[in-house]
C-alpha cells in the first residue's frame, strides 16, 4: 500500500522526504539517523512525539519535564540554522498513530530514528516498522546510545554475560573500537514546513515554574552546552577524579548524566575524547590522571550494562534477577517511605541527601548509595519504590540505570552488594563528608554541631546539643531506627527469605509447581498512593494541541526548609488520621502455608519519642509496621545564595532562605532493533535468572568505590 499524497504539509514531492524521529538524542552531533537522512540529499522532516501516557507508571517527573523542553528548543534553534526549516512536534498518547499521520501528511517514504532499549521502546519500535512496512515505508534505525549493540558483547558461548567485569572486559578488548563520532551535518533540506502545523507541547503548569527557574539557573541543557560540559571536565576535575570522586560536598563528578541520558552528548564522543587524555597522560607517566581515566571509563561501562541488562532481561526494572530474592519479605509501610523522603530519619548523611534530592534534582553518586542502601536495608522498603522515586525526582532519571543502580544495592544482581550488609551512615558520613559541610549546607538545623558530632548527633552530650540549638526529637528527629535492630530485622527477614526459599523448591520437587514455582507471573508490590503520579490524563489526540494538565504532586517542589519540617508532621499525621487503609497490598498465593508473624516488642521511651522494635518516632506515628500478612506470597519487588560549578553544570548550593526557600568520522553500521528479533535471540531473557546457573568462575561483587549508581556518570 503506497503513502497518499501530502495532505497538510506542502512542499515537496511524494518520495522524496525522510521523516527523523528524535526521542533521547536530542542533538546533531553524532547523530546517526540525522546524518543518514542528510546523506540522502532527500528532504527532512525533524520530528518529535511526545506521548508520556505510554510510559504508564513511569511518567516523566517534573524536573525531567522541564529539562525536555528545553532541550527541544536548543535542538529546534539548531536545526534551524542547519536549514532544517523547523523541528515539527506532535502530542499525542500513541506515538506510532502520530507518526503514521505525520508520514501521511508530508508524503514520506522513509523514516529514520535511533535505537532505544528499555523494553516499552522495543516493544513500540517493533511496532511502529510493522506498521509503517504495512504502509510501503523504508524504516531505518540506527545505533546512538552505546558503543556497542547488545547482542555483539557476548561470552565465548555466545550467550548475554550476567556480570559486569567480564562485559566491561569484552567490550573493552573488543577486535573493533566503537565507531568514530559522526560530525554535524553541514545543511539539512528540508523544505517548505511552514504548512506543516506543530502542536504545543506543554511540560509544566503554574505551580512548577518557579521551581523550574531555579534549575535554569543551576542547569544548561542542550547539546551545545553538554559539549561545553564535557570540555571542561577533560581540562579540569578529570585529571583528579580517582582523588575527589567521593567527595559529596564539591563538584567532583562530571555532571553529564542529564546530556547523556537525553542524548544531548554522545557516549561515543565521550569514550573517545577520554581514551586519548588517558594515551597522553600514560606517555607523561602521570599514573595518577591515567587511573582517573579508567574509574570514569567505568562509569561509562556501567551506563552501557544498564542498556545490556535490560536488553537482555526486559523485566529487571520489576523483578530481581535473582530468583530467591522474590521471596525477600519486603515492609510495606508507607509512613516510613514518607519519611526517607522527606529527610526526616535522623541519620544526618541521610537526611541531607534526600532534601538535596528533593529541593535540585540531583545527588552525588555516593549518596545515591547511602541513601538507597538505607531504603532498602535499613528500612526494608520496597526497592521499586525508591526507584519510582528517583525516577520521579532526577534529573538524569534513567529507568535502565536506576534498575541496575537499585538492583545492585538490594543484592538481586550476581555481582551486587550482599544484602546482610548494612553501611553506617555515621561512618559513610565522615567517609564522603568529613568535615560536614554537606550536612550543614542541607540540615541547618545541624549548622552549629561541631564535625565531630554532625553525623551521630544522638551520641552528642547535652550541653554540645543545647549550644547548637538542637533538641532531639524536636527540631530534628531521633534516628527512625537504630541501626542493632535493623541488623536483627534483615537477619530474621533473610531467615525468612530463604525458608519460604526452600519450600518453594520443595513443592516444585513435588509436582507442584502451582504451590511456589517461578513466580514470574505474580505481579510486584503496588506503588503507593504517593508514587501513583496524580495527573488526570485525558486522552491525547494526534492532531490537536493538548495541554498537559496539573500534577498536584507537592514532593516535586522546592521547599523551604522550615515548611518542609511542618509538612512533613502534618502530612503524615494527617494519612494516619485517614481511617480508610489505602497502602500497597502484596498478592495472595492460595498455595502458600501461612506463617506466625514475628511479633515486635513495643517499649514506650519518655519524652516525645515512642520506640517500636527500634524505631523512634513522634507519637503520631503510630501506625504498625506491616511485613506480608498471612497467607500471602512473596512479592517479586516490592533559597540558594550562592553557586559554585563549572561552565555548562552548576551545582546548587543550599542557604536557608528568610522567608522563602529556592531550594570525525565514520558512518554508524546500521541496525534493526525490534523486540521480535531480541526474543528470537534470547528466548530466556524472560525468565528470571537463577543463582545456579551463573558463571562461578568469575569475580562477583562490584566494590562501591568503584563502581556505583551508573546513571550519575562520574
Amino acid at each position: 500500500m503506497s503513502v497518499s499524497s501530502p495532505s497538510m504539509c506542502g512542499g515537496g514531492e511524494t518520495g522524496m522526504r525522510i521523516v527523523v524521529w528524535f526521542r533521547r538524542d536530542l542533538r546533531v552531533e553524532d547523530n546517526p539517523a540525522l546524518a543518514a537522512a542528510a546523506r540522502a540529499g532527500r528532504e527532512v522532516v525533524p520530528a518529535y512525539v511526545w506521548s508520556p501516557e505510554e510510559d504508564g507508571p513511569y511518567y516523566p517527573g517534573r524536573v525531567s519535564r522541564w529539562w525536555i523542553s528545553q532541550s527541544l528548543q536548543h535542538l529546534d534553534a539548531s536545526l534551524r540554522r542547519l536549514g532544517a526549516g523547523k523541528l515539527v512536534t506532535r502530542r499525542s498518547a500513541d506515538a506510532v498513530v502520530a507518526l503514521l499521520k505525520l508520514v501521511r501528511d508530508t508524503g514520506a517514504t522513509h523514516v529514520y530514528f535511533n535505537h532505544l532499549y528499555d523494553p516499552i521502546s522495543l516493544v513500540r519500535d517493533h511496532r511502529l516498522k510493522e506498521m509503517l512496512t504495512a504502509e510501503g515505508i523504508v524504516v531505518q534505525s540506527f545505533n546512538a546510545d552505546l558503543l556497542y549493540e547488545p547482542w555483539e558483547v557476548v561470552d565465548e558461548e555466545g550467550q548475554p554475560f550476567t556480570m559486569f567485569a567480564p562485559f566491561w572486559n569484552r567490550c573493552l578488548s573488543m577486535l573493533y573500537d566503537p565507531p568514530a563520532p559522526l560530525l554535524p551535518p553541514k545543511k539539512i533540506n528540508s523544505g517548505n514546513l511552514s504548512m506543516c502545523p506543530s502542536d504545543d507541547l506543554i511540560f509544566e503548569d503554574e505551580s512548577e515554574r518557579g521551581s523550574n527557574a531555579l534549575l535554569a539557573r543551576a542547569w544548561r541543557p542542550g547539546w551545545q552546552n553538554a559539549d561545553k560540559g564535557l570540555t571542561a571536565f577533560l581540562n579540569g576535575p578529570l585529571a583528579d577524579y580517582s582523588v575527589n570522586r567521593k567527595k559529596a560536598d564539591s563538584a567532583s563528578t562530571s555532571l553529564l548524566s542529564p546530556h547523556l541520558h537525553f542524548g544531548e552528548l554522545s557516549v561515543r564522543k565521550v569514550f573517545h575524547l577520554v581514551r586519548m587524555k588517558q594515551l597522553v597522560w600514560s606517555n607523561e607517566g602521570n599514573h595518577a590522571a591515567e587511573e582517573s581515566c579508567t574509574l570514569f571509563l567505568r562509569s561509562i561501562g556501567l551506563r552501557e550494562y544498564s542498556r545490556y541488562l535490560s536488553f537482555n532481561h526486559p523485566s529487571s526494572h520489576e523483578r530481581p534477577l535473582l530468583a530467591h530474592l522474590r521471596f525477600f519479605p519486603w515492609v510495606v509501610n508507607e509512613c516510613y517511605f514518607k519519611i526517607w523522603r522527606q529527610g526526616r530519619t535522623g541519620y544526618p548523611l541521610v537526611d541531607a541527601g534526600m532534601r538535596e534530592l528533593w529541593a535540585t534534582g540531583w545527588l552525588h553518586d555516593r549518596i545515591r548509595v547511602v541513601v538507597s542502601s538505607f531504603f532498602v536495608k535499613v528500612l526494608q522498603l520496597p526497592w521499586r519504590w525508591g526507584m519510582k522515586y528517583f525516577w520521579d525526582t532526577l534529573l538524569d532519571a534513567d529507568l535502565e540505570s536506576d534498575a541496575l543502580g537499585w538492583q545492585y544495592i538490594t543484592g538481586s544482581l550476581p555481582d551486587g552488594r550482599e544484602l546482610d550488609r548494612i553501611d553506617n551512615p555515621q561512618f559513610e558520613g565522615y567517609k564522603f563528608d568529613p568535615h560536614g559541610e554537606y550536612v550543614r549546607r542541607w540540615i541547618p538545623e545541624l549548622a552549629r554541631l561541631p564535625t565531630e558530632w554532625i553525623h551521630h548527633p544522638w551520641d552528642a552530650p547535652v550541653s554540645v546539643l543545647q549550644a547548637a540549638g538542637i533538641e532531639l526529637g524536636s527540631n530534628y528527629p531521633l534516628p527512625i531506627i537504630e541501626l542493632d535492630a535493623a541488623k536483627a530485622r534483615l537477619q530474621e527477614a533473610l531467615s525468612e527469605m530463604w525458608q519460604l526459599e526452600a519450600a518453594s523448591r520443595a513443592t516444585m520437587n513435588n509436582g507442584m509447581e502451582e504451590g511456589l514455582g517461578d513466580s514470574s507471573e505474580v505481579p510486584p508490590i503496588e506503588f503507593p498512593q504517593e508514587l501513583q503520579m496524580e495527573v488526570d490524563r485525558q486522552p491525547a489526540q494526534a492532531t490537536a494541541n493538548v495541554q498537559m494538565t496539573a500534577r498536584r504532586r507537592e514532593d516535586q517542589m522546592v521547599p523551604t526548609m522550615t515548611s518542609s519540617l511542618n509538612r512533613a508532621e502534618t502530612e503524615i499525621s494527617a494519612d494516619l488520621g485517614n481511617s480508610e487503609d489505602t497502602r500497597a497490598q502484596v498478592p495472595f498465593h492460595a498455595h502458600l502455608e501461612p506463617r506466625v508473624q514475628r511479633q515486635d516488642a513495643i517499649h514506650n521511651a519518655e519524652g516525645p519519642a515512642l520506640r517500636t522494635n527500634g524505631f523512634h518516632q513522634p507519637n503520631f506515628f503510630q501506625q504498625p509496621q506491616q511485613r506480608r500478612p498471612e497467607g500471602v506470597a512473596p512479592s517479586v519487588s516490592e533559597a540558594s545564595s550562592s553557586w559554585t560549578g563549572r561552565e555548562g553544570a552548576v551545582v546548587p548550593v543550599w542557604s536557608p532562605p528568610a522567608a522563602s526557600g529556592h531550594s570525525e568520522t565514520f558512518a554508524a553500521d546500521e541496525a534493526d532493533v525490534s523486540s521480535r528479533s531480541y526474543l528470537d535471540r534470547h528466548p530466556q531473557s524472560h525468565r528470571l535468572m537463577n543463582w545456579n546457573q551463573l558463571s562461578q568462575s568469575l569475580t562477583t561483587g562490584w566494590e562501591v568505590e568503584n563502581s556505583v549508581q551508573p546513571n550519575l556518570i562520574g
